[in-house]
């Protein structure tokens, strides 16, 4: 207990950050369980991918303003039970597939709520006055590396579980419901943060998060937004669909392997994006970019090459990319939003960034039109457009 009166106003937050991270992608590895068991086929648990994205935008662009309005806490804790119930609904109905989208959407809506609610909470209770000693980026690195510990973590385990555990079906999801419970615990004892901030606008409003058409935030941004979560799709989802094949029986453990090499490495290289910031004069998204064209390039090769040791290479790498841009990215949010905006701009900011997602629900389905050497060379040429539009923003606008 005195360990507890002790514990950082932001330590209280995070673990629900996690764990409605772990919710949202821990799914992501066992679309192949779905596939094989399920007899589902590629398109329909892309689908179930993609209904993700549907839960997840309106949560992110609605959530955030309501917790400028109404406080953080009540969100939050709206956040994690929207969690639990999406994985109740997933280890419930594995046999419908009217069952498995209305859980995957609500674990979207869920995501929405910590990437928006948690990430604006987190940020502030690492400033002063709730944290006297954080330096300036901690607002921005605090936040992502618990989502992204989420994402890597829970889809590691779960994806373990139904490999080697028993019950593959639904033991993944009841270990989130106990680890969300103990969160939402922990959550209760946390500081709220909104107070004399508290939007005093119409609801209509601060939906509208003027804020969004500021210069910078539009050439710099938005072309790099995306490809945050674009990085994600393409090395956990399309890599292992590649090989299937050279992987065999062991496809969900290939699968979970790219998906905790991906984050894992966007985990261990986001405590660095502040230095990167400062010897690149506050260029560390240009560099994130040019590492997300050569991971595209990578992950085009291998469509050609059908390597699962290629299709490494390729998650590392885009996971480094993943990681610098999405710290790069949360650090100009924060420099542009104002105290009563800060959590409807970060809401517009993963919105766009989860877009990128759909990228293997788009391949998917344009398979029928040309190979995936060919779709990935298309996705790597739009790539490298993006980076010149960052590039370009960054002087502009400086």
């Amino acid at each position: 207990m005195n360990r507890l009166r002790v514990l950082p106003g932001w330590l209280r937050v995070a673990p629900a950050l996690v764990v409605m991270a772990w919710g949202g992608n821990h799914f992501t590895p066992l679309l192949h369980m779905y596939q094989d068991l399920g007899n589902y086929s590629v398109v329909t648990v892309d689908l179930f991918l993609g209904m993700y994205v549907v839960g997840l935008v309106p949560g992110l662009l609605v959530a955030g303003p309501l917790s400028d309005r109404y406080g953080r806490k009540p969100l939050a804790v709206v956040g994690v039970l929207g969690g639990i119930g999406a994985s109740v609904l997933l280890a419930l109905g594995f046999g419908s597939e009217l069952v498995i989208c209305l859980g995957r959407l609500l674990a979207g809506l869920s995501v929405g709520v910590a990437m928006s609610v948690g990430t604006s909470w987190v940020k502030e209770l690492s400033s002063a006055p709730f944290d006297l000693v954080a330096d300036a980026t901690a607002g921005a690195r605090r936040p992502s590396l618990s989502l992204t510990l989420g994402f890597g973590v829970g889809a590691g385990v779960s994806g373990a579980l139904a490999q080697w555990g028993p019950w593959p079906t639904i033991t993944p999801y009841v270990g989130h419901v106990v680890l969300s419970l103990l969160a939402l615990a922990l959550l209760a004892t946390a500081t709220e943060t909104i107070g004399g901030h508290r939007s005093t606008t119409s609801l209509l409003a601060d939906l509208r998060v003027p804020v969004a058409h500021h210069r910078r935030f539009v050439r710099v941004v938005v072309p790099a937004a995306p490809w945050i979560f674009g990085a994600a799709g393409i090395a956990y989802a399309v890599m292992p669909q590649l090989v299937t094949e050279q992987t065999g029986d062991l496809s969900l453990a290939y699968a979970t392997l790219l998906t905790v090499l991906t984050l894992g490495t966007g985990a261990a290289v986001q405590p660095f994006v502040k230095g990167i910031n400062v010897r690149t004069g506050g260029r560390a998204i240009v560099v994130g970019m040019v590492l997300m064209l050569v991971g595209m390039v990578l992950a085009a090769a291998n469509g050609a090459v059908l390597s699962p040791v290629l299709g490494g290479v390729a998650a590392v790498t885009l996971g480094a990319a993943y990681g610098i841009c999405v710290v790069a990215g949360l650090i100009e949010v924060q420099a542009i939003a104002t105290p009563t905006d800060l959590a409807g701009l970060t809401g517009v900011y993963y919105s766009l960034s989860y877009v990128g997602f759909l990228l293997p629900v788009v391949l998917a389905g344009a398979t029928a039109l040309a190979g995936y050497t060919v779709l990935l060379a298309v996705v790597a040429v739009l790539c490298a457009g993006c980076l010149l539009a960052v590039a370009r923003g960054l002087r502009r606008t400086a």
